[in-house]
């Protein structure tokens, strides 16, 4: 009892900023400014909203932030579950120094300057393919599904084997079936990744039609843009913080409707990604 207790209680406080910040973003600007707003909306307002979404840059970038999260996340599935297949695999030679490797890039990511010079080289700056290949295959979420592959009854993969299926036949029919709980668990992690990103696409992109979501929404609340808006809509500088709040909201939004929908397969793969391997 005491746990739950604990626990319900820990867990309102975390939400209570983010009602905060919901709350003021339907506020009207002198109210925010002068600290009425708690966990209600003081002088309920769209105009907020109405700043940020009739900004066309801003759909543009929404444009953006999904087909990076879409294509991006497929692949980085792609690629993860192909090579975790692999070093699931006992038999095959090396294994353990891959798997090394691996566990090395985990701890040791790649510096600024040569990721930076790596896509340079590549020819992929200013591209969105920066913003997706060199996070093609996240080492943590390698490791879950090397876990998970493992898991799975080898006597699954010799029948399929005894049956005529080559290796790839039996990876793609047999093995990424049965992984649908992990490969919904690792895909949210690289799907929020990409929704949240913000210093690759700084550091890699110099066109603002590039730009995904996050870095307008940063010009939108740092830079001469919230100003540009703020005229536009005729509001004074006291609406400021609330189109911050905004612009929050639409951020986070997106990401909190699509996770009630895969939270049982999450829990599930989380789980079965941390039998031993």
């Amino acid at each position: 009892m005491f746990n739950f207790t604990f626990l319900t209680f820990a867990g309102l406080m975390m939400l209570l900023p983010f009602v905060n910040i919901l709350a003021g973003s339907f506020s009207g600007g002198t109210a925010i400014v002068q600290g009425r707003v708690t966990l209600l909306p003081v002088d309920f307002t769209f105009a907020n909203y109405s700043s940020v979404l009739s900004n066309a840059a801003i759909w543009k970038s929404i444009g953006v932030t999904v087909y990076i999260t879409v294509f991006g996340t497929l692949l980085n599935l792609f690629f993860t579950s192909l090579m975790a297949y692999g070093l699931a695999r006992k038999g095959l030679k090396g294994r353990s120094f891959f798997i090394l490797l691996v566990l090395f890039a985990m701890i040791f990511p790649a510096p600024l300057i040569p990721s930076y010079l790596v896509v340079k080289y590549l020819g992929m700056l200013n591209t969105l393919w920066a913003l997706i290949v060199p996070g093609l295959i996240g080492a943590f979420n390698l490791i879950i599904m090397i876990s998970f592959f493992q898991a799975i009854p080898e006597g699954l993969t010799e029948a399929a084997k005894i049956d005529g299926c080559s290796e790839y036949r039996t990876y793609w029919s047999i093995v990424l079936p049965l992984s649908m709980p992990s490969l919904t668990t690792i895909g949210l992690f690289y799907a929020v990744g990409h929704w949240n990103g913000y210093f690759s696409a700084l550091m890699y992109l110099r066109d603002p039609a590039l730009y995904p979501m996050q870095v307008k929404l940063r010009q939108l609340i740092v830079e001469s843009d919230a100003a540009n808006v703020m005229q536009s809509v005729q509001m004074s500088m006291q609406s400021v913080e609330g189109i911050k709040m905004a612009t929050i909201i639409v951020a986070a939004v997106p990401v909190l409707l699509i996770y009630p929908f895969i939270q049982k397969h999450f829990i599930k793969g989380a789980m079965l990604g941390s039998v031993k391997g």
